[in-house]
């Protein structure tokens, strides 16, 4: 066993000891068998330089704040080009060899390494920029904190959370419809979060698949000598050293070497394999092999050419670099017959379609339900109750529609809505038509309205998912916002709820009375007026000095003078004040 391997394993004993001795109050390890295996992962650390994220010799304290600062990236983060094809993989290959990887399905993020140490963390975002999330970074699962490369260091990788972990969450929340989806969402959540407390609590895991750039430090210390050519950026190699800067490490115009250098600075590296065109086709059905019991979400593969120089020679296009290709499955279908159509109403009035169909197996799930998005799909397609349909999970996670084989064209669009029998209509916005429903007190509007005040980027009050929220609104404890502030009125009642207890009700209080001090922008992104986001609300806020009198009472002209805000937004904010009900219910928080 390799060092850094031994580290993960002391790290994760140690650990299973001391939650067990302090959290469950039990042990399971003796003290001089804790002590010594410390000493161990001590010593191995300040032999090697590393110290892993979650090692019990150092403490990371947890961190809170009120957002996520936006950054834009270095350099921009593409897309890759798909292929569902093998031949098209050799062909791609040619006479170059390549890596052959798992494309790993959570959230990517760009680290930065200074000194030997976590500098910074961004999300993606949108390839141009992304959130920094450098807190809860520091309490992923197996990412090191320490380096021995004293440079910087920039790469990238995919934030996860397993299998197991996302059925250990769920498992916990005791409302069916409070559960994740799915482990992608989770994760994205997860890492997302303004208190990395919570992040620390969901097992998010780090694998790293590319190294971005390896700037060696002009002290000239890491483990690589400074000294050698840096071939391996992502931009044209340079071969002398910058003024007062000495060089990266060579990685021998190799992509195998870079995986290789991430490993001996403590890296999970995603898993891979060498090939050329004739190995290629083999090492993909290895993978698809493995794919049904393999611990980590995967949406394919991707194939980058081992050769740095030639790759990077290629360019890019608008959308994808041309060093790389992701291999998509071949989307496994099944057909089935629908059996209803369900219509959910939600917080704008609009009101989704959702298919039920004869439950059918896909990619080892049972599957039994699937978004038609709107009225102009449902058309579309001409379904009808009874119609024989093929069903699919677009990238092996969401349930689609990919033909009806019928196409009876039976199925009738409701003039009610399903929620409180209100009129319902068809609108359309461009060439895409919805249904909404017309009653401005629907009781669907006001559990999604709820949902959106308690969200994370409006007052971020844990415990009160939508499922909670529809009891509460059910047992008649919330009319307005205001009334969340005043739950203790029903405690006794809330705490005999099941699913809740004494325990729920405290965290949820505390959260709640957290809520208090939030900022007006949150409050304005919250009260869900059509078109206005956490980046306008502050926008408007900054603009009348939070004085929420005057922005009650600003006109559509002033409003749109604000950079960033123009007509359509302004009116539809003027709009919202125009109703006593609406301005009663603000001041009343």
């Amino acid at each position: 066993m390799d060092k850094t391997a031994r580290m993960k394993e002391l790290t994760a004993k140690l650990t299973e000891a001391a939650r067990a001795y302090y959290a469950e109050d039990r042990e399971i390890m003796s003290n001089f068998e804790y002590d010594r295996l410390y000493d161990e992962l001590e010593a191995l650390e300040k032999e090697t330089g590393v110290v892993l994220a979650g090692s019990p010799t150092v403490t990371v304290g947890y961190e809170a704040v009120d957002e996520l600062p936006k950054e834009r990236h270095e350099r921009p983060m593409l897309s890759l080009g798909k292929t569902k094809s093998r031949q098209e993989l050799k062909d791609w290959l040619g006479g170059q060899k390549g890596l052959l990887s798992w494309k790993l399905d959570g959230l990517t993020v760009v680290l930065t390494y200074r000194d030997g140490r976590l500098f910074k963390a961004v999300t993606r975002g949108n390839g141009e920029i992304g959130e920094v999330i450098t807190p809860n970074a520091r309490v992923f699962v197996n990412i090191p904190l320490v380096i021995p490369f004293k440079g910087e260091l920039v790469l990238r990788g995919e934030a996860v959370i397993t299998y197991e972990d996302f059925e250990k969450i769920n498992e916990k929340i005791e409302d069916a419809d409070a559960r994740y989806k799915n482990p992608r969402n989770l994760c994205s959540g997860s890492v997302r979060q303004l208190s990395s407390e919570i992040t620390a609590q969901r097992n998010v895991r780090f694998y790293a698949f590319a190294l971005v750039s390896a700037q060696e430090a002009a002290s000239g210390q890491g483990d690589v000598s400074a000294q050698e050519a840096a071939f391996g950026q992502e931009e044209t190699p340079v071969r002398e050293p910058l003024p007062g800067v000495q060089m990266a490490p060579d990685f021998e115009n190799s992509r195998k070497k870079q995986f290789e250098f991430l490993a001996r600075q403590g890296f999970d590296v995603v898993e891979y394999r060498e090939v050329d065109a004739q190995s290629v086709e083999s090492a993909v059905d290895a993978f698809e092999e493995r794919i049904q019991d393999f611990s980590i979400p995967s949406d394919g593969l991707v194939l980058i050419y081992d050769d740095i120089a030639y790759g990077l020679s290629l360019g890019s296009t608008a959308k994808f670099p041309r060093d790389s290709i992701a291999f998509k499955w071949e989307d496994e279908t099944a057909e089935t017959s629908l059996t209803e159509m369900e219509w959910s109403a939600s917080r704008t009035g609009l009101i989704n379609p959702v298919a039920i169909f004869e439950p059918v197996q896909l990619e080892g799930t049972t599957v039994s339900r699937a978004s038609v998005h709107n009225v102009s799909i449902v058309k579309s397609l001409e379904l009808g109750i009874g119609d024989r349909i093929t069903v699919y999970k677009a990238n092996m996670i969401i349930p689609q529609i990919a033909d009806n084989l019928t196409r009876s064209g039976t199925l009738p669009i409701p003039d009610t809505c399903p929620v409180c029998g209100g009129r319902a209509e068809i609108r359309q916005v461009n060439d895409v038509q919805s249904l909404y429903c017309t009653n401005p007190d629907c009781d669907a509007k006001k559990v999604k309205a709820f949902t959106l005040f308690v969200s994370r980027d409006a007052l971020n009050i844990d415990g009160l998912s939508e499922a909670t929220l529809e009891k509460f609104l059910g047992r008649g404890f919330l009319h307005r916002f205001a009334d969340l502030f005043h739950l203790d009125r029903y405690r006794e009642e809330i705490v005999s709820m099941e699913g809740f207890g004494e325990k729920s009700w405290q965290n949820l209080s505390e959260s709640i009375e957290r809520a208090r001090q939030t900022t007006l922008p949150r409050v304005i992104y919250g009260l869900g007026i059509q078109n206005i986001g956490l980046a306008n609300a502050k926008m408007i806020c900054r603009e009348y000095g939070d004085d929420l009198e005057r922005m009650m009472n600003a006109d559509v002209e002033e409003l749109s003078l604000i950079d960033g805000v123009g007509g359509v937004i302004a009116g539809t904010f003027c709009d919202y004040w125009q109703s006593e009900k609406n301005r009663e219910d603000v001041k009343l928080l």
